[in-house]
């Protein structure tokens, strides 16, 4: 059993790599048509939905989802529901592998073969991903020990730079009160979905009664300002739509004279490299789980045969990965991205709902 400040990295993980891909293109794209508010609103929203997710798992201490479903739900209900809720993990999992791949061709080297560098990532997150979940989450504390303090240094470094234009950030301050889109609020949302990975990781816990959840909408509130403004005062209100990883654009612009590396941008990569190879394997950790819990009425013949159904499974995701990284261009998986958070929030309310239903049900048979 884990410590409930597990329970704040689980959070933290997904509100760090959130500036990595499509959310701040989704926020940029928006930020004339109601971006601002729509970060208000997604504060109170995604706050809320985190508290509930909390609040009635914890009526289900050392269980994972598969369990929960297994024990309460119709199978022919049950199933359908792993399926999708699996199927939302790989898939979040499968496009930071491959949004990563491409980040890596354009800022870093070039010249290397795609296949090489997806097939170095698979291979870290498929033999990761079958760790112990507590040992995922030992692993997870580190990093972010580790990275933190990189990403705090360079946050710095962008906002007291003399180039900096409080202008431009002060222009679209300007539209706060313009009525935001669906999109834009799915995706500003995304950074408090952490929560969803107790899905899995509440095996781990004894008792997840986390305490000063008013931290979380005030730290979500000001990383989501952050995710929109800051690539705005370096690349003004116009020419910050040209490009397409802002936040990789705007620590190429940074310089740190004085520290071992001068380009901000090799920090910057190498630690979000590290931030979203864990999201990767704790994202696929859950899908491997939950797929598992198909079979859960089925006992596996030894640990041989128990191993090699985790490969199958990973095997599966592994080549469906690899197709994504050869027919997804960059528009085509900008594309991709901007559904799935379209698609994801419909999903935590399914996720929440399934949970009710099975509180509700255990509950009545009690």
């Amino acid at each position: 059993m884990v410590k409930e400040r597990y329970f704040y990295y689980l959070y933290l993980i997904n509100a760090l790599i959130n500036i990595i891909n499509f959310v701040p293109r989704v926020l940029i794209d928006n930020r004339f048509e109601g971006a601002l508010l729509s970060i208000l609103i997604s504060v109170v929203l995604g706050s809320t939905l985190l508290i509930t997710f909390t609040k009635i798992i914890s009526h289900f201490p050392g269980e994972g989802l598969p369990e929960i479903v297994d024990s309460t739900l119709p199978r022919f209900i049950g199933i359908p529901l792993l399926c999708i809720f699996a199927s939302l993990w790989y898939g979040s999992g499968a496009i930071t592998l491959v949004s990563f791949v491409d980040i890596t061709l354009r800022f870093i080297s070039p010249d290397v073969s795609p296949f090489f560098a997806l097939i170095a990532f698979l291979l870290l997150v498929t033999i990761s991903s079958r760790l112990k979940t507590e040992s995922i989450l030992y692993a997870l504390e580190t990093t972010l020990i580790i990275n933190c303090p990189l990403a705090a240094y360079m946050l710095l470094k962008a906002l007291i730079n003399p180039h900096f234009s409080w202008d431009a950030v002060m222009q679209v301050i300007t539209h706060l009160w313009t009525m935001p889109k669906y999109n834009s609020i799915a995706g500003a949302s995304f950074i408090f979905t952490g929560y969803v990975n107790l899905a899995i990781f509440n095996r781990s816990f004894k008792s997840l009664k986390p305490r000063h959840l008013w931290m979380i909408p005030v730290s979500g509130l000001l990383i989501l300002l952050i995710t929109l403004l800051v690539p705005i005062g370096y690349h003004g209100t116009i020419g910050v739509e040209d490009q397409v990883y802002t936040w990789f654009s705007t620590a190429d612009a940074i310089r740190s004279e004085f520290f071992i590396v001068e380009r901000v941008l090799f920090i910057f990569y190498f630690t979000y490299l590290a931030l979203s190879l864990v999201s990767a394997v704790i994202h696929w950790h859950i899908a491997l789980e939950i797929f598992k819990g198909f079979f859960m009425k089925k006992k596996t013949k030894g640990l041989k045969a128990a191993s090699n159904k985790d490969w199958w499974i990973l095997g599966v995701m592994t080549a469906v990965t690899v197709w994504m990284g050869f027919y997804l261009d960059q528009v085509k998986l900008t594309v991709l991205g901007q559904w799935f958070l379209n698609v994801r929030l419909p999903g935590e309310f399914l996720l929440i709902a399934t949970i009710i239903a099975a509180y509700r049900r255990r509950k009545k048979r009690a």
